[in-house]
């Protein structure tokens, strides 16, 4: 009785062909998951009457809302800055508090309305300061 022996490479690549079929899925999921999110705050965006961000120019008076990715403390020179990212679907501006190291209710996931002249800095919208709302936690 002759035995053939088997490589091992063979059984591996359909192991690995199976594997790159699951990511492929997994990441168009994924993909279309940030799509729909993206379009729920872009509608949001219009119910409230607010303006793009995408929209927003240099040193115009704008009301935006969306929801914060981030939120970091960031010091500018040498005065402590509490800093977050606010996205509402068409592009993302930072929202900088001066002289904060906290405020209750700023942090990730979370909704708010700010209202605020918009600067560039780097490259990138920034509101400074703004007058601010907390829109209300869940679904609404």
């Amino acid at each position: 009785m002759s035995a053939v022996p088997r490589s091992g490479k063979q059984g591996s690549g359909k192991q690995a062909g199976r594997l790159r079929r699951m990511l492929d899925r997994l990441s168009e999921i994924s993909a279309s998951q940030e799509d729909l999110e993206s379009e729920e705050l872009r509608e949001d965006t219009e119910t409230t009457g607010c303006t793009r961000i995408g929209d927003c120019h240099d040193r115009q008076i704008v009301t935006v809302t969306g929801t914060l990715r981030t939120v970091t403390l960031r010091p500018r020179a040498g005065v402590p800055a509490l800093e977050a990212e606010l996205f509402d679907g068409s592009a993302a501006l930072d929202v900088v508090w001066l002289g904060r190291r906290s405020i209750v209710g700023i942090e990730p996931g979370r909704k708010l309305i700010a209202s605020g002249r918009i600067s560039m800095s780097h490259g990138r919208r920034v509101l400074f300061n703004p007058k601010y709302e907390l829109r209300p936690l869940g679904r609404e």
